[in-house]
């Protein structure tokens, strides 16, 4: 076993040499500091610390103050509070802030020994199940991968991939995560292929298919709108199953899960074609026709989803033959979502409250833009992180933890994902090329075949066609589109970002759930 490092915090450390004589000989490396400011100096310097011993009574800064800071600093290392007495307040407060264990002077270096083999040995079989359990999933799904899937299965192994992602995150088991990584580019490749074969078929027959984009909510949400039962969807772009995920626990503190589905968000999976046709419940062919005033073609200038609610509108006409009492609320910034929450009295009032939050679309575009976020998004971790700390301090949750006091439906979903892009694609295309960098629409394309899914008759997948000769492709897996023109600046610009148009499980397979008040 690697050689544990303890940070041992004490002001009167001179009192414990005999326990420090104890662990030096059992093999431990302890290094002794006498306050708080000088041990977090020491934390974020040395990486390698794996455990804290920390004194609840010093002067200056306390020991309840320092293990405040420490877990802010380093929230998932190990600290052992150790205090004179077991005042029920100070030990409240010190559990209350993640400890791992307590011990009360004079401490005993027995007792010690048992503490750090509880508290490491749990971390090291923590860690050692959850290698091994992956390892006989890993295999069952490289079998499942690779057997020809049908829908229902490919949602079943992406929901199986990101359940692993977040538990080797939790578990920090570096080596599988990159086994998984690997795995999970497999499965893109041959969902790709999957897509490609199915897709027009879903477009063109109703049978053996998923839900659509344009197919959300008369599936999912007009069936839960009941009499005195106000329902609120709130769509949250970009948001993907994982991000879900990590966000759940906090949310079913409050609410009750009715379900948990998933509907497949249309091609191209942007804003502009799946969102316009989950508020139409029309694919964005039958926009352009129906409504060709609302709708922008990619090479036009003007707002590309300026109509949502025109939209809306026309769709509850259609499904009730009527106009049931709704509202619709688009929040593109801090303001107008602290509206939204100080005003949520008045979503009782409505059968129907769409609220559509745009705030994880502007993250992942931020984060190719500014350096700081990509720092602190520079993996898949990191991303989930980024997505539970802003949800953790937004209006958005404090308007889910106000509606939870209330006889409620809530729909959480979105209008597509995102994929971290890794490889580039060259195309070669004229003037009036869409610049999106996972699908592109022209008429004279050329590009890497192998790299794509081709459309050449748009209207068979729903979309529309500007010109006789307009045709969409698509990228595959974590491929991203890029002219010859200054083609290795925009590769350093865009290489590892987050971005959606095209085929991934990630952009694809989308959450919709349904909740109700506890």
């Amino acid at each position: 076993m690697a050689e544990i490092k303890i940070l041992w915090v004490d002001d009167e450390i001179e009192t414990l040499k005999p326990q420090l004589f104890f662990l030096n000989k059992k093999g431990y490396n302890v290094t002794t500091i006498s306050n708080g400011y000088d041990a977090l100096d020491i934390l974020k310097k040395d990486e390698d610390i794996d455990i804290v011993f920390l004194d609840e009574s010093m002067p200056g800064l306390t020991g309840l103050e320092t293990l405040e800071k420490i877990k802010e600093i380093r929230p998932i290392i190990p600290v052992v509070m150790i205090t004179k007495n077991e005042t029920e307040n100070i030990m409240e407060e010190a559990i209350g802030s993640q400890i791992d264990d307590y011990l009360i002077k004079p401490v005993n270096p027995n007792q010690i020994l048992l503490s750090l083999k509880k508290i490491i040995d749990n971390n090291r079989l923590i860690k050692e199940k959850t290698a091994s359990d992956y390892q006989q999933e890993f295999r069952t799904m490289l079998m499942d991968i690779g057997s020809g899937m049908n829908y229902q299965d490919w949602v079943t192994t992406y929901l199986k991939l990101v359940k692993w992602e977040i538990k080797l995150d939790n578990s920090n088991v570096v080596e599988m995560s990159d086994i998984l990584s690997m795995q999970k580019n497999e499965a893109n490749s041959e969902f790709s292929r999957f897509i490609s074969r199915n897709y027009l078929n879903w477009i063109e027959n109703n049978e053996n298919k998923p839900v659509l984009s344009h197919e959300l909510m008369q599936e999912y949400v007009f069936p839960k709108i009941e009499e005195k039962v106000p329902t609120v969807m709130f769509l949250l772009d970009n948001l993907r199953f994982d991000q879900w995920k990590i966000l759940e626990p906090l949310i079913l503190q409050y609410y009750r899960k009715e379900s948990e589905n998933a509907f497949f968000s249309i091609l191209p999976t942007t804003t502009q074609y799946s969102r316009n046709s989950i508020f139409a419940g029309l694919l964005p062919g039958d926009i352009a026709k129906k409504y060709p005033d609302w709708w922008v073609n990619d090479f036009e200038e003007g707002g590309k989803n300026l109509h949502e609610e025109d939209l809306l509108i026309e769709q509850i006409k259609r499904v009730f033959r009527k106009n049931i009492k709704h509202q619709y609320v688009k929040i593109l910034n801090t303001k107008v979502a602290k509206q939204v929450y100080e005003n949520a009295s008045n979503i009782l009032n409505y059968d129907l409250t769409v609220l559509v939050y745009n705030f994880i679309d502007m993250l992942s575009h931020a984060r190719t833009e500014m350096d700081v976020l990509k720092a602190l998004a520079s993996d898949e971790k990191g991303y989930r992180s980024l997505t539970l700390s802003w949800f953790k301090n937004s209006p958005l949750f404090e308007t889910l933890k106000y509606l939870s006091n209330k006889n409620i439906r809530i729909i959480i979903t979105t209008d597509h994902g995102t994929i971290r892009v890794k490889r580039p694609s060259k195309v070669i295309g004229d003037k009036e090329t869409t610049t999106n960098l996972r699908y592109k629409t022209g008429k004279n394309l050329q590009f890497d075949k192998k790299n794509v899914f081709l459309i050449d008759k748009p209207e068979k997948a729903g979309l529309p066609t500007p010109y006789v000769s307009s045709r969409f492709i698509f990228a595959k897996e974590d491929y991203y589109f890029l002219y010859p023109n200054n083609y290795n600046y925009y590769n350093r610009l865009y290489n590892d970002t987050f971005q959606h148009g095209g085929i991934s499980m990630e952009e694809m397979i989308c959450p919709v759930i349904s909740l109700k008040s506890r």
